[in-house]
């Protein structure tokens, strides 16, 4: 592995779990998925959390499959830099064959910001990272907007968000997988509302803010990370030219 900065570390890291991921379906297969889905999350948090405990040895981290005790350690709150990981972003679709929409999350904070961040798509061979972010899409001239929503459970008020704006709703599983598609063209942006937590947000917005898409809580307000209770419970990632008119929606749903 080699390792130049933070950025290029958050991509090695993030794909050499998803190598792992891929060869651990190989050898397994998808007769057990609840055992797959297991394993899958235990051996990529091991192998991020050794990894990071050898080349960061003085960053903190706050990863999905840490205990509650792990997370709730106080000097995390205190660190200047604190990784955030999920060492497996949609389980659920892992665990199924001929699926590719779950990821791998890394991310980097540093003092307020998220600095540096890699969404690794391995059944998909592809990395999105913010040491070289993926150029945003234009928004289709004339065309219905696309809006990623969970493949499982669809906020209520996306469904009728998108009859206000007029737009189409892509089933898309994990939350990498989901914003990754607003950032290569696949759909315009992706809402929910129905809960989440710092690790499923934290690397694939590192990347979108590093394009130049906007992240936002779904009032508009700033998306914040390494807070003493994870909950992020929303979420709106969308191209630039969109976001004020999503907004504008979901005011107007929430009245």
């Amino acid at each position: 592995m080699t390792i130049r900065d933070d950025h290029d570390l958050a991509r090695d890291l993030a794909e050499g779990a998803g190598e792992l991921l891929l060869a651990l379906r190989e050898k397994e297969g998808f007769g057990d998925p609840s055992g797959l889905r297991a394993e899958g999350d235990a051996a990529s948090h091991r192998f991020l959390m050794e990894a990071l405990a050898r080349l960061r040895p003085s960053d903190s981290v706050l990863s999905e499959e840490a205990t509650q005790q792990e997370r709730l350690d106080p000097r995390r709150l205190r660190a200047d830099r604190v990784w955030i990981v999920d060492p497996l972003d949609g389980t659920r679709e892992f665990a199924e064959e001929g699926r590719s929409d779950w990821a791998v999350h890394v991310a980097l904070w540093e003092r307020g910001e998220l600095v540096a961040g890699a969404v690794a798509l391995p059944a998909q061979g592809r990395t999105l990272f913010t040491g070289e972010p993926p150029v945003l899409p234009p928004l289709r001239a004339e065309a219905r907007s696309r809006l990623a929503v969970s493949r499982t459970r669809p906020p209520e008020f996306v469904r009728n968000l998108a009859h206000l704006v007029g737009a189409d709703l892509v089933p898309i599983g994990s939350a990498g997988a989901k914003i990754s598609a607003v950032l290569t063209g696949d759909v315009e942006a992706y809402v929910h509302a129905g809960g989440q937590y710092e690790w499923d947000s934290a690397a694939p917005v590192a990347v979108a803010l590093a394009s130049g898409a906007h992240a936002s809580r779904i009032d508009g307000s700033p998306l914040t990370y390494n807070q003493g209770n994870p909950s992020l419970p929303d979420i709106l990632v969308s191209l630039p030219g969109l976001a004020s008119t999503l907004l504008a929606g979901i005011r107007d749903l929430h009245r």
